[in-house]
């Protein structure tokens, strides 16, 4: 499938850069990119095109600016996500952004690797919403994803009987903490620390990606990664690993805080989960997680966590033991379990 993207932005020579950069990509049909140098511009390219996917927008143009076009877009299209790309990479510019319905926010100058791991994970949220819209005028059930535009299509009927459709799942759920980056937080300028989460962030996200995982949510220094399928546990387990050994590694690339050493300490569960939307149907704010006292233990085992250790119940261990070098920790007690656990560390 190819990801159609529009990029918004009024400097002449990143049309030109983008070309460049991705042109393998454009040459294989991955990528079709067009362009329009303001929001005005946009909505007009939007008009024409209304199957694009991602819109990459600029927040400092003429005639009308990237924050402004946040809100039409909300109108344009329920499908449609946006990652601001911006050289006002400011604390108040991201918040606001983020509250408008960015779906992302990248910092100018553009580090187009960082740029096309975003573009992956912004189309993998974007084919799910496809996903959903087809399943909701066929099936007339909300499998995935629900906001004010989509209900629009349907009846309020409709949408609070879907509501209670939810399915149960085997799946394998990993939380992958970034060790010790609340203390950055409290001397470091907001600019920097955003910046230097979403790098943590990328980086585990690449190989989350890579084994077939998705991300359910980000919750504050930690990711909320599922993986469905087959294997699920095995190839969780193998992010986990890809994910540890890659943090490890930018340890020495790290300027902007140089005594900060970055680790992950990750906690990893399978079995049986509910998924479905959870929220509040008022608001019509849901997210499509899954619950359940899997989720809660995979948490809680991160939770136990040291820096660099990947915990796993001696259920999982089980299923695994003959692909994994693993550590016995013993019995460990865990928050609202009325019995220890039997828990191993991952090794390799």
């Amino acid at each position: 499938m190819t990801a159609k993207i529009l990029v918004v932005d009024d400097e002449e020579d990143l049309e030109l850069l983008i070309k460049q950069k991705f042109r393998r990509q454009i040459r294989e049909n991955i990528y079709e990119f067009s362009f329009a140098h303001n929001g005005v511009e946009a909505l007009q390219k939007l008009e024409e095109n209304p199957d694009i996917d991602i819109v990459l927008s600029d927040i400092n143009m003429p005639q009308m600016d990237g924050l402004t076009l946040l809100v039409k877009l909300n109108d344009v299209s329920p499908i449609i996500k946006t990652v601001i790309v911006s050289a006002y990479g400011d604390m108040q510019n991201i918040r606001t952004a983020m509250n408008r319905g960015a779906f992302d926010f990248l910092c100018k100058p553009v580090d187009f690797k960082d740029l096309e791991v975003t573009i992956q994970k912004t189309m993998q949220y974007v084919k799910q919403l496809r996903e959903t819209l087809r399943a909701v005028k066929e099936n007339d059930i909300l499998r995935m994803y629900v906001d004010e535009t989509v209900i629009n299509f349907m009846s309020r009927q409709e949408f609070e009987n879907s509501l209670l459709v939810n399915e149960t799942i085997e799946a394998t759920v990993a939380f992958l903490d970034v060790c010790s980056f609340t203390t950055i937080t409290e001397h470091t300028p907001a600019n920097t620390v955003v910046r230097l989460i979403n790098r943590l962030f990328d980086a585990m996200v690449k190989e989350i990606i890579a084994q077939g995982g998705y991300i359910d949510k980000f919750i504050g220094d930690a990711v909320m990664a599922v993986f469905r399928g087959d294997y699920h546990l095995d190839r969780a387990i193998d992010a986990a690993l890809a994910a540890r050994s890659k943090i490890e590694t930018l340890q020495e690339n790290i300027p902007e805080a140089p005594d900060y050493t970055p680790q992950v300490a990750i906690g990893i569960n399978s079995g049986e989960m509910v998924s479905g939307n959870i929220g509040s149907v008022s608001l019509k704010r849901l997210d499509y997680t899954v619950i359940g006292d899997v989720v809660n233990v995979a948490q809680r085992l991160q939770s136990a966590a040291k820096p660099g250790q990947i915990l796993i119940t001696s259920q999982a261990y089980e299923q695994v033991k003959e692909s994994f070098r693993c550590k016995h920790i013993g019995e460990v007690k865990l928050k609202n379990k009325a019995q220890p656990m039997v828990i191993y560390e991952v090794i390799e």
